[in-house]
């Protein structure tokens, strides 16, 4: 059974709103900037990404480096007296529950502010028929808030925290329907364990009844292809119908599973049955299109949305501007295991693609990689006259293949493969290959590297692989870069 998600790829902890026939999309970026990508939608289902809320440096005061999986958790969009509002938090040092507003999601969004009285994280926010507005985070706890202050109105307090016994009580979101208030949340792990429970009360407050059929969405102990299901969020479509997107996890070869993606954006349908909310099937996300190349010359000033950066590279270090019509790199950290190296990228979202980077490396040394963090990824890199594959898997650090390199640019070449058939339980979930090619599209491969260990199930964490071009030393020009998916 084919499934697909709506937002491919590493978008995880989803959070929709709908203002008259539009639909907004939010999700987690975690140690990347810009940070909190924004989509649009007309169907639910087709969406684009229209930026990023938090896209400044000014917008994340934080007071030391983001962590791989640290940074930017769980936010929660909504749209409330003419303005959209998102509420989300800073997981890094000195970070901590912030609120920003913005007329157009597409920004600019305001500078933050800093909501002291919220603790936790995963904040949600909800309105009642007096205007007062609820903060709800994991817990789950809940405080009113005045959105234009941050002040809150005394201490957090205890509402319903989920099934007894049940792990991680998280990402909580309130709704009034009809004459009750539902608090959905996620319970159980963002592992296999996941899933999503409900709750109703007559006040916003509680107190909460649990529902009867708890946990309404999960795929634990299933073999459906879409695991890790939760982290729900509800939506009403102008025609009255009721949804919910989810993140799930596309886990595959043999055990335990692996997925190299992260945690991607799912949608199904909601039926209200005795006063419940009773999911439905997945809906299918978009088909990849066959042949559909994705190509950046770098012509703009800017760089479109879905490029990402870590922890907030300088822009001087990732710019367009220098030369016309490449993206210049300039070298921070000296290797990709580095904190701070110079590494653009965008999300993997397909289970099968291929990447092409023509780079310019007579300022310097980089390449074209695949990343989940410092301590897991696989590298194709280029100097003046050698190019070479690394692999890091954990404490390991390798040179798996060397080859010459003529003068001039080169085209580096990335192609991921997802497995079509097990040879044993033992089965990596894709195969990962470097090579460089020519100017009719050749392709001469150099090293082939089991996917597995590109996953959240070997290096641990919440994000998902992000490809893209890197700088180690001096300066690197990159002329143009494609990403096309591979339909199986």
């Amino acid at each position: 059974m084919t499934v697909r998600p709506i937002v491919p790829g590493f978008h995880p902890d989803p959070s929709v709103c709908r203002v008259g026939d539009d639909y907004y999309l939010a999700c987690s970026s975690f140690e990347y900037f810009p940070a909190v990508p924004v989509f649009h939608s007309r169907d639910l289902i087709h969406w684009t990404q229209i930026g990023n809320v938090l896209d400044r440096p000014s917008q994340l005061k934080t007071t030391a480096p983001v962590i791989s999986s640290g940074g930017i958790y769980a936010p929660t969009l909504r749209h409330h007296d003419g303005l959209f509002h998102l509420v989300v938090t800073d997981c890094a040092p000195g970070g901590g529950n912030i609120l920003v507003t913005a007329t157009d999601p597409a920004g600019p969004w305001s500078e933050p502010i800093r909501l002291p009285g919220v603790p936790g994280i995963d904040p949600d926010l909800a309105w009642d028929e007096d205007g007062a507005c609820w903060v709800t985070v994991a817990g789950i706890s809940q405080v009113r808030l005045d959105t234009t202050t941050g002040a809150t109105d005394g201490p957090a307090r205890c509402t319903w925290s989920g099934t007894p016994g049940g792990k991680a009580p998280e990402a909580p979101h309130l709704y009034r329907v009809g004459d009750w208030w539902y608090l959905l949340i996620a319970e159980g792990g963002t592992e296999r364990g996941h899933g999503v429970s409900v709750a109703r009360s007559r006040r916003p407050d509680g107190p909460f009844e649990a529902c009867p059929a708890n946990p309404i969405l999960s795929h634990r102990s299933t073999d459906h292809p879409v695991q890790n299901t939760g982290h729900g969020d509800l939506v009403q479509a102008a025609d009255g119908t009721w949804w919910m997107v989810f993140l799930g996890a596309r886990p595959d070869g043999g055990t335990p599973g692996w997925h190299g993606l992260g945690r991607e954006t799912f949608l199904a349908p909601v039926e209200w049955v005795d006063g419940w909310p009773v999911i439905g099937e997945i809906v299918n996300g978009p088909e990849p299109v066959d042949g559909h190349v994705e190509r950046d010359d770098f012509d703009a000033a800017t760089l479109h949305p879905h490029w990402i950066s870590l922890r907030a590279t300088p822009a001087k270090h990732v710019t367009t501007r220098e030369r016309a019509g490449h993206l210049t790199l300039h070298a921070l950290g000296r290797s990709l295991d580095a904190p701070d190296v110079t590494f653009p990228g965008r999300r993997q979202a397909h289970l099968s693609c291929r990447t092409r980077a023509e780079l310019d490396v007579s300022g310097g040394s980089g390449g074209l990689a695949v990343r989940l963090d410092e301590h897991h990824h696989y590298a194709i890199e280029a100097e003046a006259d050698e190019v070479r594959v690394i692999a890091r898997i954990g404490p390991l650090r390798s040179v798996v293949a060397r080859s010459d390199k003529a003068p001039g640019p080169v085209v580096l070449g990335l192609d991921i493969t997802a497995r079509t058939a097990l040879d044993d339980g033992r089965t990596g979930p894709d195969v990962v290959r470097f090579g460089t090619c020519q100017e009719d599209g050749t392709f001469t491969e150099l090293a082939a590297l089991d996917g597995r260990y590109l996953t959240t199930e070997v290096a641990g964490g919440f994000t998902g692989r992000v490809i893209g071009p890197y700088a180690t030393d001096g300066r690197v020009d990159v002329d143009r870069f494609t990403y096309e998916p591979l339909i199986p």
